[in-house]
């Protein structure tokens, strides 16, 4: 007699192990870490304050590029590499709690006193550091982008610090989960951009190859709102009994928010292309898009 009960797909399966380990999350603190939340935001404003005194001021930008009064600019190779670094140390962390099976306390190597949870937590801190430092050292910055800024480190923090107190906040773990989401994707997507302008300040002659960086930013971050979108709003469904009122009405507006923000920054990338692709046909000059570009992108 043959069965009648539907054999899954082996994506199907994963998807739905995925889902059940998510929902299964035992309630724990994020990291013994989480009290000192403020000692490693200072320590990480201090070592980005001397990078950028020292290093990026005192020597790449005159060794490399003539001058050092670019705030932007500058702000960009900060921003650029704090988001490598912290993709490349958080990212075994990140998917083994958030798509594994794995717990926030859990050892990040074998044998190893450091937890997946301490890791995820300093990288959490260094995203929020790396945006205050933004906010505090930049001269110009668009509303969206002070917005999208204000609205993580806020989103960030909040979920550490409910985090401290998880007999009245039963969700804030499995918001810190939601909060990496949206810290991943807004790593990868946002990556590209600023080696597009230190691309342009190396390379300021060839249009060509600029259009073609720009348009690679564009494409890249216009996915990852999408991508974004689709996995934080799966998890946000498939977990929904654990959310309490609250979060079940903020998640999806932050989630706009931000999505907003990516798309903004598209939209600007996308100017960008354009104006390049007009010098590349001669439609201006030079010196046109230079000053163009300098007062959208690098002061």
């Amino acid at each position: 007699m043959t069965s009648s009960i539907p054999k899954l797909s082996p994506a199907h399966l994963h998807e739905a192990h995925a889902t059940r380990d998510l929902q299964d999350k035992l309630l724990e603190p994020i990291s013994v870490l989480a009290p000192f939340s403020a000692l490693i935001i200072s320590i990480t404003l201090i070592v980005l304050f001397m990078i950028r005194l020292y290093l990026l001021q005192g020597y790449v930008m005159q060794r490399f590029y003539g001058r050092t009064n670019r705030r932007g600019f500058i702000n960009h190779h900060i921003a650029g590499v704090t988001k490598i670094l912290v993709l490349i140390v958080a990212i075994h962390a990140f998917i083994s709690v958030a798509f594994g099976n794995s717990y926030f306390h859990r050892p990040y190597a074998h044998g190893s006193r450091v937890t997946l949870g301490d890791v995820l937590l300093i990288a959490c801190q260094m995203l929020i550091g790396m945006y205050l430092f933004e906010l505090i050292y930049r001269t110009k910055l668009s509303p969206v982008a002070v917005a999208h800024h204000t609205g993580t480190i806020l989103i960030g923090q909040s979920a550490i610090a409910l985090s401290l107190r998880l007999d009245r906040e039963p969700d804030a773990d499995i918001e810190f989960i939601m909060c990496t989401v949206w810290g991943a994707f807004d790593i990868t997507s946002e990556v590209f951009p600023h080696v597009a302008i230190i691309l342009y300040r190396i390379y300021p002659q060839r249009h060509y190859f600029l259009r073609n960086v720009f348009l690679c930013s564009c494409i890249t971050t216009a996915a990852g709102t999408l991508c974004e979108t689709v996995v934080a709003m799966w998890l946000f469904g498939s977990i929904w009994d654990r959310w309490g009122i609250a979060f079940k009405v903020l998640t999806p507006i932050l989630h706009i928010a931000f999505s907003a923000a990516q798309v903004h920054e598209s939209f600007c990338i996308l100017e960008d292309v354009q104006a390049s692709t007009g010098i590349h046909q001669g439609r201006e000059g030079f010196r046109g898009f230079q000053i163009y570009y300098i007062k959208r992108r690098v002061v």
